[in-house]
């Protein structure tokens, strides 16, 4: 019997193999341009930000340079605050936020923090609008020494040097209306495991660290969001995505055991936030308007309570 009730790729109940790994990667297609859309932006922001290539992908489907941006005025004595988008390549306003949050907002921390945003860390990912990369693996599930994700570690390369200065770190996601009718359906068929229908959120929401939560942090990016778009409700179970709801908006994860990008750094408040660009209440620009304000009110709580 094969897995085709609920994903094309595979035998149900056997994980993928290299073929079946193949045959889903030759489904995916490019849909928009990461030179074009990313790079060329990154390139004007040389004029103000010092920008630097910590990585390179390298795939059959060919090369792609990882960009970082950094603070002009970088003082060695000034925490960092790292801002990460685009982990995840089909989440269009954690890369656009990220890239917005630089060129409208970084100035305004110059000599209080040193910025580090990378803003795009899946450049594979975001020109096929992919959650995985190109070997079929998440990144954001990856980020664990000896990684197998080529995006995540270069990322924890980048990252290393800085890992226990890093006052704040702030990942940008989105919840999509596709990560059920594809990206979850896709997960199990590669597993070998049943696809389990879920809810989508409707709204903004945080992702806190269970390990070492932060729940006044957490909570004072959401009241900078809420008056940008709206905040997930809790659903019937008092859950958004299967975890309980501790705060308005506010779940938790075990960031550094799961491999999660918001747990690679020693940072006192970490995030990941996650916007829904589906919903007809939020525009493209809501959404990264909301990115934006997550992290300026995060880098004001953290500043504040250092």
């Amino acid at each position: 019997m094969t897995s085709t009730s609920f994903y094309p790729i595979g035998t149900a109940g056997q994980p993928w193999g290299a073929a079946e790994k193949a045959q889903w990667r030759a489904r995916q297609r490019v849909q928009r341009s990461y030179s074009d859309e990313m790079v060329t932006i990154i390139e004007r922001l040389r004029s103000a930000f010092d920008v630097e290539q910590y990585g390179e992908l390298d795939y059959p489907a060919g090369r792609f340079p990882l960009f970082a941006v950094r603070s002009r005025d970088w003082r060695e004595h000034l925490p960092v605050v790292l801002v990460t988008g685009g982990v995840h390549g089909y989440e269009t306003s954690g890369v656009h936020g990220a890239l917005q949050f630089v060129e409208r907002r970084a100035a305004d921390y110059a000599g209080r923090v040193n910025v580090l945003v990378a803003p795009c860390v899946s450049p594979w990912g975001y020109e096929r609008i992919q959650r995985w990369n190109s070997d079929a693996l998440d990144p954001n599930r990856c980020f664990y020494a000896d990684s197998p994700a080529q995006e995540s570690a270069a990322l924890m390369r980048l990252v290393a040097p800085l890992r226990d200065r890093v006052l704040m770190h702030i990942d940008l996601h989105e919840t999509t209306d596709s990560d059920e009718s594809e990206f979850r359906p896709a997960l199990a068929a590669r597993d070998g495991k049943p696809f389990e229908p879920g809810l989508i959120p409707d709204g903004f929401y945080l992702v806190d660290d269970s390990e070492a939560p932060q729940p006044a942090f957490q909570q004072a990016m959401i009241e900078a969001v809420a008056k940008v778009t709206h905040i997930a409700p809790a659903d019937a179970h008092g859950e958004i995505i299967g975890s309980r709801v501790v705060a308005p908006g506010v779940i938790e994860y075990a960031l550094g055991p799961l491999g999660l990008c918001a747990g690679i750094t020693g940072a006192r408040y970490k995030t990941t936030t996650e916007v829904y660009p589906d919903s007809p209440r939020a525009t493209p620009q809501q959404c990264n308007d909301a990115q934006v304000a997550a992290v300026c009110a995060g880098i004001e709580y953290a500043l504040a309570h250092r």
